[in-house]
């Protein structure tokens, strides 16, 4: 028996359903409307502190986490299948730190007993520092690009 947690023994296909839920360090950021600029050969992409009609600003979780797919049908699903592909996905996000080897970052809830203090104190939270899209016209999503989603830390 080792003493090492569960996201460093076991790969993706092998973890529970509770165990690949429980690596979402629920930072809200994968649920902020994201452009890409097509113009560019790169097809840059920008984040912006616009989130999803389903995420509760005030804390950075969505409201109808069970049905999101039904009532946001963009709502992206992470799985072992697709995480690989999911390249929009902040370079904090756990799934994404994992898939490229990199381990869970210091501030992440389940090396901290679970509290999510310090993922807000780093600044990775999108508690409280978004606006619901139903506040904004999706024209001026432009206007309101937003870089300390792109931060990352460790």
């Amino acid at each position: 028996m080792t003493d090492k947690p569960f996201w460093q023994q076991k790969s993706f296909a092998q973890m529970t359903h509770a165990e690949w839920e429980s690596l979402c360090d629920g930072c809200g950021k994968c649920c902020l409307h994201k452009l890409i600029d097509s113009d560019d050969e790169r097809e840059s992409l920008y984040y912006t502190d616009v989130s999803c009609v389903l995420l509760d600003t005030a804390n950075a979780r969505c409201s109808n986490y069970q049905k999101r797919t039904e009532l946001v049908p963009s709502c992206v699903v992470i799985t072992p299948e697709n995480v690989h592909e999911l390249d929009f996905m902040p370079t904090s996000c756990a799934y994404r730190r994992l898939a490229e080897g990199r381990g869970l970052a210091a501030w992440h809830p389940l090396r901290n007993n679970g509290s999510q203090a310090p993922m807000i104190e780093a600044g990775m939270s999108a508690r409280g520092r978004v606006v619901n899209e139903s506040e904004v016209h999706e024209e001026d999503l432009e206007l309101r690009i937003a870089t300390w989603p792109l931060r990352d830390t460790n």
